[in-house]
């Protein structure tokens, strides 16, 4: 089985992503798992759409990346179980800090070209750790905008593919789907990781904690005038 792990802020044009991947793996080849946090019919969709076996996870509470984290290797048996040949992962992506990729998938970063010039350098560890950067809705912006779009992600990522397409009609998805054909099965689950680091850790705030101001929280918090992060408490 092979596994690819779709992520990108809201409304980047995900989901049109992965329907031009469906479209273009053998017919019910694949199983798809949905991230969301708090509502989600994709998995839906998708199932109707294309006959393959689909589920969705809402994190609610939970930051949806470590819900897709946390969840992954049940997800992986149970593709297993549906005799998939690839498993889909769309992960919503919300903090642009976290990144799913994991070793032994094909990490995809969507990104929509509207979303403004300087929106690669927020979402950089989103897209660095990513083997391909798909940037859709090129066809909403000038020639001018996507080159500086293109060098935005080249500057936060040199390596990465960059693949330019409206994926609602799928123009430029070929060279994506070089790389899917390409991708090596996994051969190892156990030994599956992250491919970064996580955020620092947590602090009260993440576990429900109201009150304002670092002198009230324990965990890794920081105050206004010192861009460093410090840790109180055990």
């Amino acid at each position: 089985m092979k596994l690819i792990i779709v992520a990108g802020p809201p409304s980047a044009g995900k989901t049109a992503v992965i329907r031009q991947i469906m479209s273009h793996l053998p017919e019910k080849s694949a199983a798809y798992l949905k991230i969301d946090v708090i509502y989600a019919n994709e998995d839906e969709e998708i199932a109707r759409e294309y006959g393959i076996p689909a589920r969705k996870v809402i994190s609610g509470d939970l930051c949806p990346d470590h819900a897709g984290i946390t969840v992954l290797s049940d997800a992986l048996l149970w593709a297993e179980a549906e005799d998939a040949e690839f498993l889909i992962v769309e992960s919503a992506g919300l903090c642009l800090r976290c990144t799913p990729y994991t070793t032994e998938s094909l990490g995809i970063a969507v990104l929509s070209a509207i979303s403004g010039t300087h929106s690669p350098y927020k979402m950089s560890p989103m897209i660095a750790l990513a083997d391909a950067a798909v940037v859709t809705r090129i066809d909403l912006v000038s020639q001018a905008e996507k080159e500086v779009f293109r060098e935005a992600i080249r500057d936060v990522a040199p390596a990465v593919e960059i693949i330019e397409t409206n994926a609602v009609i799928g123009t430029g998805m070929r060279y994506l789907m070089k790389i899917i054909d390409d991708l090596q099965p996994i051969t190892d689950p156990a030994a599956i990781t992250l491919r970064g680091n996580p955020p620092l850790g947590v602090c009260t705030v993440c576990v429900g904690k109201k009150q304002i101001g670092w002198e009230n929280h324990f965990g890794v918090v920081r105050k206004l005038e010192s861009a460093d992060t410090l840790f109180r408490g055990e």
